[in-house]
């Protein structure tokens, strides 16, 4: 055996001697504890042998390189990176059980009836939405130690069992391999009210959202604003952040909120701020419950009368009406999906050939628009089907490219475009410029929608919306007239003229004209047809005029006139898009921050 000596690897006091002369020592094992600096430090065996002798005592100072003790080593495992006591290795740590039974306290598997109570109600917890949304083992959660700020009104033991991180699930969490901020308020806990310390918790991971560039998607159920947190020092608690940082979002990264159950107050507030709006069959959103609307002297109303899906998917509020929570955590999935890049295309793209038959020879005859998204796209989402009928908005992906499409619904007042339907256009276009995805417009319409009716929801106004916010767009759009291309409403479709766009080409099925031409001719004509005396002559005569302008307004005749770039097969329509997403342009929309304040909510 060799001996060696023991020396104070710094200055220090002399507080314990774990060793007595002429005892076994393992290697690894604490010989000597130091304390400096109010630190307590342990001078380890450097190999194992046995301890010759203490040269200190407890209490005594010593100085760097002192001897403290004379250890003789066995030669053959001498050295300073022999292993540790395996025992000391083993040894039960009762901080790290008393952290890992504090976290089992928030899991579902520590409240069997509340989550019994929701699984009874045909419901998933806020733990297995957020389980299913996120990619497994990717969740990261923030704040699940919080809990209600009540100890003045309850005990501290009842409130950790009982409101665990303070009724919101919340963190980071990979979706489809890119992080995202995921929440969901707990209605378990306190009905998914907004609680003081969750609060905070929101504006910490709003922070974040913000300056990792991250998604968020939000699982509003909840009852709003929660009066019971009485340790909180506040009079009304209207400098709460969590609403600006949220709005401030808008804009910068898609926001995107599920609605399941009743929503109410703060909670609808936030998910109103959302890009999109996912509701599931028995929602029902407000932005008062049934107690706020009670208190205002308004009434008694359950839950369910204050805002119930069905109202609030024809309103234009929800944006996608799935069936349960399972659905809406895939549709939120796939809504990401669009706003994540390029990916891989299909091995098989729909039959062009198809779109030559889908717009009716006969110019009278309505058709289905959808079909024909159906058929030019790989895929496409529709968005705010309940709402603005006479216009389609959706996202969609060719050659694993993704842009939004606008296109008039012929079923609808003959593709004419009302207050809602300009209002839902130009809302998606402000969706579609905020995040780099080009526009694609799908023109038949006969024009704005007119009439002492229609003046009385402000047209005027909700019509320049479309305009304005079409002449403002950073990003490609293009225009392909599918049949009808009149009026202001033609020119709206196009961003506000047949030159803005990229492209603007016709199919052989195109009509265009200054206004609908019925009208033109009744109109220009209006002296010569009141002359002719006779019914059937005078409609014979009004119906030989249409035709003539129907032939002078024709498509080609267009084309021949340069007001538009071509008229094409339908088949090759997808040969035209394509220029959208052509990468040696540079892409020079492309944005590096915000680019638009907000997303409107409308």
């Amino acid at each position: 055996m060799t001996e060696q000596p023991v020396l104070a690897p710094f200055s220090g006091t002399v507080v314990s001697i774990a060793r007595g002369p002429n005892e076994p020592v393992a290697a690894g094992a604490a010989l000597i504890v130091l304390e400096a600096m109010k630190m307590e430090h342990e001078v380890l065996a450097e190999g194992a042998g046995v301890l010759r002798r203490v040269e200190v005592s407890v209490g005594q100072s010593v100085d760097a390189g002192d001897v403290l003790a004379v250890l003789a080593l066995e030669d053959s495992v001498a050295g300073p990176n022999a292993p540790a006591d395996a025992a000391a290795q083993d040894e039960e740590r009762p901080d790290l059980e008393a952290v890992l039974e504090r976290h089992a306290l928030g899991l579902d598997e520590a409240r069997p009836e509340a989550v019994a109570a929701r699984h009874a109600d045909g419901r998933r917890t806020a733990r297995e939405n957020l389980a299913d949304l996120v990619d497994a083992g990717s969740f990261i959660e923030y704040g699940p130690l919080i809990f209600a700020a009540q100890e003045r009104r309850r005990a501290r033991a009842e409130l950790i069992a009982r409101t665990p991180a303070d009724g919101l699930v919340a963190g980071v969490g990979d979706i489809g391999g890119r992080p995202a901020v995921v929440m969901s308020y707990d209605y378990t806990v306190l009905a998914g009210t907004q609680g003081m310390r969750n609060h905070l918790k929101k504006d910490r991971l709003f922070e974040i959202a913000e300056r990792r560039r991250l998604p968020v998607v939000l699982f509003a159920e909840g009852g709003g604003g929660r009066p019971g947190d009485v340790d909180w020092p506040a009079v009304a608690g209207l400098d709460c952040r969590a609403f600006g940082l949220f709005a401030a979002l808008s804009g910068l990264v898609p926001l995107v909120g599920i609605a399941s159950g009743y929503c109410f107050a703060g909670n609808a507030a936030l998910l109103g701020c959302c890009d999109v709006v996912i509701a599931t069959d028995g929602a029902s959103i407000g932005m008062g419950g049934p107690a706020m609307i009670e208190g205002g002297g308004l009434g008694v109303y359950a839950p369910g009368e204050v805002g119930p899906v069905e109202v609030q998917y024809e309103n234009g509020v929800v944006d996608l009406r799935v069936a349960d929570d399972a659905a809406a955590v895939a549709t939120a999935k796939r809504y990401l999906s669009y706003f994540r890049g390029r990916t891989a295309p299909p091995e098989r793209t729909p039959d062009q050939a198809q779109l030559r038959r889908l717009v009716p020879a006969s110019r009278k005859r309505i058709y289905d628009v959808r079909q024909v998204l159906e058929t030019l796209f790989d895929e496409h989402l529709e968005l705010r089907r309940g709402f603005g009928t006479g216009i389609v908005t959706a996202l969609a992906r060719m050659t694993g490219h993704a842009l939004g499409v606008i296109a008039n619904d012929p079923a609808h007042l003959g593709g004419a475009i009302d207050a809602p339907a300009a209002d839902k256009a130009a809302r998606f276009m402000q969706l579609c410029d905020a995040f780099d995805l080009p526009v694609l417009f799908l023109c038949d319409t006969p024009g704005f929608m007119v009439g002492p009716a229609a003046e009385r929801t402000a047209t005027v106004r909700h019509f320049a919306r479309m305009f304005l916010t079409g002449a403002n767009l950073q990003v490609p759009t293009g225009t392909i007239v599918l049949r009808k291309g009149y009026g202001l409403g033609a020119q709206a479709m196009a961003g506000g003229g047949f030159k803005s766009p990229l492209f603007t080409v016709a199919w052989p099925t195109s009509e265009f004209g200054a206004m609908g031409l019925e009208g033109a001719v009744r109109l220009g004509l209006r002296r010569e047809l009141e002359a002719i005396a006779d019914a059937g002559e005078r409609e014979r005569a009004f119906e030989a005029a249409v035709a003539a302008a129907y032939e002078r307004g024709q498509g080609l005749n267009m084309a021949a006139y340069g007001e538009i770039d071509d008229v094409i097969d339908p088949a090759d329509s997808r040969r035209w898009i394509a220029g959208l997403f052509d990468r040696r342009s540079g892409e020079w929309w492309r944005r590096s921050g915000k680019r638009r304040p907000c997303v409107d909510a409308w």
